[in-house]
């Protein structure tokens, strides 16, 4: 007679032997099996048209980008950062990419197009693309709600600029609250007459928002400072920070092409 504990395992190999049978050809994958716990470990190896996707795509295949709700590039994000974060009901369809970055999709040697989340994980996600298509040189921004880590978005703001990057909003984009930094951090920006700009405050970890604070605070100098080294004058810095932050988190204030062009250089 079977006892109890071998038809356990027995079932667990049956089961284990069900998956491997479904498992994608190219990724390698180590198996331990301890009593009635199945462990797994993958050492992914994904590639397309011979570009090494990064891990996040390697985990989600082909729709990486996330659902542009609170989903999947949100789980990544740490829950008690401060965040500007607009969503809309859908994000915009990139098309196919030679190779995705969080949010980012490379369309050729000089082309990225942005679509879904800014979290902690995405100033990696753009260094890794920057490393792996080191000719890049515009940003065209497609749907794009925004920040669920000020932190990180601040970061990547700097590193756009750093990079040289120009930035784009094309016809029927939209760029939305922590999104619009990014967009300013572009050394030449562009926007086509029915892109739109939302805008509103950021919360912090305690449902504090900008106005909350006291002028003074420092925390409003991170964003004035980030305005500053965009190119605007201090007055331009300032109107545009008190423009945001009229606008309560959960609202949004939605700016126009020309609205924009009072505050920097549109190309």
């Amino acid at each position: 007679m079977i006892s109890a504990t071998a038809l356990c395992r027995t079932l667990i190999v049956a089961a284990l032997a069900a998956l491997l049978a479904f498992a994608p050809a190219h990724a390698q994958q180590l198996v331990t099996i301890v009593t009635t716990t199945v462990s797994w470990t993958y050492e992914e190896n994904v590639e397309d048209d011979g570009i090494l996707l990064d891990e996040t795509d390697a985990l989600l295949g082909d729709e990486g980008l996330g659902d542009g709700g609170l989903g999947d590039g949100a789980l990544a994000a740490d829950p008690g950062a401060t965040r500007r974060y607009a969503p809309a009901a859908t994000l915009a369809t990139l098309g196919h990419a030679r190779a995705r970055f969080g949010p980012f999709a490379v369309i050729d040697s000089r082309t990225v197009r942005m679509a879904g989340d800014v979290t902690a994980a995405t100033p990696r996600q753009f260094a890794a693309m920057l490393a792996a298509f080191p000719g890049l040189t515009r940003i065209e921004m497609i749907d794009c709600p925004g920040s669920l880590d000020e932190e990180a978005n601040l970061a990547l703001a700097r590193a756009i600029r750093r990079a040289g990057l120009e930035t784009v909003v094309p016809s029927g984009g939209s760029v939305r609250s922590g999104a619009v930094e990014l967009w300013l951090a572009g050394t030449r920006r562009s926007a086509a007459p029915n892109a739109e700009f939302g805008v509103h405050s950021w919360m912090d970890e305690y449902g504090r928002q900008a106005g909350d604070y006291p002028a003074d605070d420092p925390v409003h100098a991170e964003y004035l400072g980030l305005y500053r080294e965009m190119g605007m004058d201090d007055a331009k810095a300032r109107a545009f920070y008190a423009l945001t932050n009229s606008t309560p988190f959960d609202d949004v204030r939605y700016l126009t092409r020309g609205d924009m062009a009072r505050f920097v250089t549109l190309d």
